[in-house]
């Protein structure tokens, strides 16, 4: 009776050890938002963090303006930034479709010149706020070089969060934005390793 009791103590223990584990874990299964939307926590992980790191890419090119630069560089820049600029809207009607938070980015006011507490956990390519001044602050000499070579790293970051999106997302208008992210932006890298050739 003894070693029964024991047993049922040590299954109980075992279950409610699993039942805390679930908790913690994000269970990637489907959801319907009230618009019909079927999404999983990979589509909310992707468009969340890619309105950042989109974010971040735009004040990137924001530090263009104003710089000499050979027009291959230039005509990148304006490509990256109509490019991205749009998916960052889409991706924000996703979320606010899925009542899902809408992240705060380096390009909100608080934030424009690294003044806000921005979180970016360990997303792929980002630069950090003393990376972004280094490069707001470097010669017009030196500036192309580093735009070019911090968004080759930038743009590596995005492809990994892309092939995660393909593999493990649901919503299927985030999987073929992730698709299109992939080959825009390995195309661009090609480019831009050229042009530091």
């Amino acid at each position: 009776m003894k070693k029964l009791a024991a047993l049922v103590a040590t299954l109980a223990a075992l279950l409610a050890l699993a039942g805390c584990g679930d908790d913690e874990e994000p269970t990637n299964e489907t959801r319907t938002a009230s618009n019909g939307d079927e999404f999983n926590d990979a589509d909310v992980a992707f468009a969340t963090d890619m309105i950042q790191h989109h974010a971040q890419a735009l004040s990137m090119v924001d530090l263009t303006l104003d710089r000499p630069l050979d027009p291959k560089v230039q005509k990148l820049a304006e490509d990256i930034r109509a490019a991205q600029a749009p998916e960052i809207e889409q991706m924000t009607d996703w979320l606010t479709a899925w009542d899902e938070p809408v992240p705060e980015t380096v390009r909100d006011h608080a934030n424009a010149h690294g003044d806000g507490d921005m979180d970016m956990g360990d997303m792929p390519g980002m630069m950090s706020a003393e990376d972004m001044a280094a490069l707001e602050d470097t010669s017009d000499a030196e500036f192309q070089d580093m735009f070019l070579e911090m968004m080759v790293e930038h743009h590596e970051g995005a492809l990994e969060m892309a092939r995660t999106e393909q593999s493990d997302g649901r919503f299927k208008p985030a999987i073929d934005l992730a698709g299109s992210i992939e080959v825009s932006q390995t195309e661009e890298i090609e480019l831009m390793q050229g042009l530091l050739g």
